[in-house]
């Protein structure tokens, strides 16, 4: 049995016309990140901030999953062994990839949070500022996204799959932010096969034993049909 760990970016989502941190363009060119991405943005103007991730939402309705999230719902599904999907990404596209092993590392734009107690719900349509949680009845309804200054997610579970991986994958990521920036790192010290799969090379490109660059909806499909190859073979 083969245990693979797979960190998702910006990158496999663009082309399903995500726009992503540093586009130039669309919501963020809109906005400053200390304004619509910090704890301190969201006490400053909490309207302002729910009102963006509201347009985030609105734009997943437009887009669907594309040749890379549904590679590796296919990977899941027929390797001998378990693959875990990590994504920096706060969309739902992996889901509707049909990926079932996933890790919202940065929370999720279908999610709501509890300031209060901590309880998620999902959320589908417009959040209103003062909205109640469902559990507590606390008007500290916030979305559910891990802004910069805050502990990712499930970073224990993380950490534990990288250190049993056999074979650790980066696809579309800039890796620019720690503590994702350091997986490689983590999973080359417990023994995995480590790979790169880019646009361009990335700010830690000298870590992975192997680089294939090219868009995600060509690339990602050529290497699951070269692991699934390697397995029958």
């Amino acid at each position: 049995m083969t245990n693979i760990v797979i960190l998702t970016g910006a990158g496999i989502s663009a082309e399903s016309g995500i726009e992503t941190f540093r586009a130039e363009t669309g919501l963020w060119a809109q906005h400053r990140v200390e304004d619509v991405a910090t704890p301190e943005g969201y006490a400053r103007d909490p309207k302002l901030v729910v009102d963006f991730y509201n347009g985030r939402r609105a734009q997943l309705s437009q887009v669907g999953p594309n040749a890379a999230h549904e590679a590796l719902a296919r990977l899941e599904a027929e390797l001998d062994g378990s693959v875990l999907v990590v994504t920096q990404n706060v969309d739902d596209l992996h889901e509707r990839g049909e990926s079932q092993n996933l890790i919202h590392m940065h929370g999720a734009l279908t999610s709501a949070l509890c300031a209060a107690c901590d309880h998620r719900w999902p959320q589908s349509g417009d959040m209103q500022v003062g909205q109640k949680c469902p559990a507590c009845g606390a008007p500290a309804a916030r979305p559910d996204i891990v802004w910069f200054g805050e502990m990712p997610y499930q970073m224990d579970a993380i950490f534990e799959a990288l250190q049993n991986a056999d074979i650790f994958a980066s696809i579309g990521t800039s890796s620019n932010v720690y503590p994702a920036a350091g997986f490689v790192m983590e999973a080359a010290r417990a023994g995995a096969h480590t790979v790169e799969i880019n646009l361009e090379p990335s700010a830690t490109a000298t870590h992975f034993e192997q680089s294939l660059l090219g868009p995600a909806t060509q690339t990602v499909p050529q290497w699951v049909s070269e692991i699934l190859g390697q397995e029958r073979s």
